[in-house]
């Protein structure tokens, strides 16, 4: 009997996470297997630049945890993130006969039409829907309305078409098949905000190596979507600018960095030390420290829309690997004026694991868990036996997996980001349609012509014309 377990697998800027775990029925999760490799030679603010590097740390990832797991992995969950995601919101309107009741059809052609709209050098990666107008009215359910105006509001989240390609070229040369694709700050917003929180109104951050990721929900609906090129390494380079080693200026960030001092709390003669010869000042290193904090900060907090300002009751959610700074929700609060901040250091769901990376709850597995959570499909292949024959076996392709793709109404607002497999299979069914449709449409005007035609050959001017022209033949031949 083969196993049964989820793979899921994060990119960021600092490593790649490759994470194997079981669910069990009272809905917890054991995780079976994690491993990382270091990222900072292929991937730079959560984007895939060095495609071959990319290529052998997921191999040796994979590699890693099928040797753990003894099973090979048949397919992978994947997260998407990084630098250049961002939001934009469309409105599709739809002109109705008047009393005409709205369907779900209706809805589905408003759905579709938004995401078949094109941005320059931009791929959807997925479609929230806000809300819909009915004539002067907004509704979140339209079905059943009577209206003569329709609008569907969306929130499109894009995603440069190269950072979307290079993310599929890397699993396709090393050969490992997606199961499904998810945008790394839902998955995490998803195991990380209580219903209330985005019922109400909140801002998820997720501050990570070279990128913070700033997510706006409110009554329930993802508003806004925004990633900044700023992390936790900016901090490490500023004190870096001391003249040391960037792998000695981050273990100082870890001993001695916060993200605010009070200048009570400031002493003015104590130094530290940056080699066996040099020291800084205390005041100066600090100095550093919140100058580079502060901009962080104030740039999540622009990242805010206007028309949420007093709006967001479940206040500020930190999470991510940089928000283990000392007095980092303190900074929030000082330069947000938000008073209500928290920081998220582990996820909602019941974790079962001996790993201590996982038991440390300091929020750096927090994306990657949630992108185990969403898993449903068993990504377990044949078991590894140390034969000669553990080889033979042929998994599937990302292509086959996605060979029949889902209607986007199954898969828009809930994070899923379709795969270049995927997307060349729906393209390929959409052309399909339109020339069945095209053929049906000729098929139709064939008809009607004929039919035109028929009706024109029975009318009564030309049945009387066709008579009279009858009587002058005759007439002549009798005449000849």
């Amino acid at each position: 009997m083969p196993k049964e377990f989820i793979v899921a697998i994060e990119l960021g800027s600092s490593k790649i996470t490759g994470i194997a775990g079981k669910k069990n029925l009272d809905g917890s999760i054991t995780v079976l297997a994690v491993v990382t490799e270091n990222s900072t030679s292929c991937i730079r603010k959560g984007v895939v630049y060095n495609i071959d590097k990319t290529v052998q740390c997921l191999t040796t990832i994979v590699k890693r945890l099928e040797n753990t797991l003894k099973t090979k992995i048949a397919h992978v969950y994947v997260g998407v993130g990084g630098q250049s995601i961002r939001s934009i919101k469309n409105v599709i309107v739809k002109e109705l006969p008047d009393d005409t009741i709205v369907n779900q059809t209706m809805i589905n052609e408003l759905m579709d039409s938004n995401r078949s709209m094109t941005y320059p050098d931009q791929e959807i990666l997925d479609a929230a829907t806000q809300e819909y107008k009915v004539d002067s009215q907004y509704q979140t359910d339209p079905v059943g309305i009577q209206c003569k105006r329709l609008e569907g509001h969306f929130l499109n989240i894009l995603w440069y078409s190269t950072y979307y390609k290079s993310l599929n070229k890397c699993f396709d040369k090393a050969g490992i098949a997606i199961a499904e694709m998810y945008l790394a700050p839902l998955a995490l917003a998803e195991s990380i905000l209580t219903e209330n929180e985005k019922r109400s109104g909140c801002v998820l951050v997720d501050m990570g190596a070279d990128t913070t990721t700033v997510s706006v929900y409110y009554k329930n609906i993802l508003r806004h979507l925004a990633v900044i090129p700023l992390g936790g390494n900016n901090i490490t380079k500023d004190i870096a600018s001391l003249q040391i080693e960037e792998a000695e200026a981050e273990k100082m960030k870890i001993k001695y960095g916060s993200a605010f001092t009070d200048n009570s709390d400031i002493d003015s003669t104590l130094m530290l030390p940056l080699d066996a010869d040099r020291q800084v000042a205390s005041s100066k290193f600090i100095e550093i420290v919140e100058a580079r904090t502060q901009e962080i900060i104030e740039n999540v907090w622009n990242q805010v829309p206007a028309e949420y300002d007093g709006k967001l009751l479940g206040g500020i959610i930190l999470t991510g690997g940089a928000s283990k700074m000392k007095n980092i929700e303190r900074a929030f609060r000082l330069y947000t004026h938000i008073e209500k901040v928290h920081t998220a250091k582990f996820v909602s769901q019941t974790i079962k694991s001996t790993d201590p990376k996982i038991n440390a709850h300091d929020g750096t597995m927090n994306t990657v868990l949630g992108l185990l959570a969403k898993g449903d499909m068993n990504c377990a292949g044949e078991e590894i036996t140390g034969t000669l024959f553990d080889n033979g076996t042929t998994k599937p392709t990302t292509a086959e997996i996605h060979a029949n793709p889902r209607p986007i109404t199954e898969t828009s607002g809930r994070g899923i980001v379709q795969t270049e497999a995927e997307k060349k299979a729906e393209e390929e069914a959409r052309r399909k349609k339109a020339a069945e449709e095209e053929a049906e449409r000729k098929r139709k005007e064939k008809e009607e012509e004929e039919e035109a035609r028929r009706r024109k050959e029975n009318s009564p001017f030309n049945k009387l014309f066709r008579n009279v022209k009858k009587i002058l033949n005759t007439m002549t031949a009798d005449e000849e």
